[in-house]
């Protein structure tokens, strides 16, 4: 399976700047590619187009094959966001945000270190490297074929890190899900990916 975006072109606005033009990407099952690029170049505009959350105005995204705005129902290309509070309704208990990833099987929430007591509580009781797990647990529903990750790490203490990308090195691996990561940081790229580009 591949994820592939093919000349895609993309701005805010009819008179916004230009972020993405004639741009093209892939990425295979099981493959984990790096993207580097400086801030505000546009990095987290691609994985929206990516996991459909903006559509290109020009080109187009394909998983397999089909264009991706043709799946109905879960998305199999999952966005882990940077900041996760962002990515949480406050009024839900973590038990319920868990159920929007269509299932989580308990393998990956003690693979990642959720607390049962956790799931009682609201994103405001929990830490930002807490609710970062939850976040990462939802989008390893049984559907995803693809995780796209923006900084996913980038605040949290240097073990959490650690944990949290030896996880999902191993399920990416064991399930095949292809992995686009994108981060500032050369080591850990050089480190998590087999490949590693920077557009420009």
């Amino acid at each position: 399976m591949e994820l592939r975006a093919e000349n895609i072109g993309f701005r805010y606005g009819a008179k916004g700047r230009e972020i993405w033009r004639n741009y093209n990407i892939s990425i295979k099952s099981g493959e984990r590619l790096g993207l580097m690029a400086p801030s505000g170049y546009g990095k987290t505009t691609l994985l929206k187009l990516l996991a459909g959350y903006e559509r290109p105005d020009e080109g187009s995204v394909f998983l397999d094959g089909k264009p991706l705005s043709e799946y109905g129902g879960y998305c199999p290309v999952q966005l882990i966001w940077q900041h996760p509070e962002e990515a949480l309704n406050p009024r839900l208990k973590m038990k319920h945000a868990l159920k929007q990833g269509g299932g989580v099987s308990p393998r990956i929430a003690e693979g990642l270190g959720i607390q049962d007591e956790w799931l009682e509580r609201y994103p405001s009781e929990l830490s930002g490297g807490e609710m970062q797990r939850f976040c990462i647990a939802r989008a390893l529903g049984e559907q995803t074929k693809f995780l796209l990750a923006d900084e996913i790490t980038s605040m949290l203490d240097m073990i959490t890190q650690s944990q949290i990308w030896n996880f999902l090195i191993e399920e990416t691996e064991r399930r095949q899900i292809g992995m686009l990561v994108v981060s500032h940081s050369k080591p850990l790229l050089a480190r998590i990916c087999s490949r590693v580009i920077q557009p420009g």
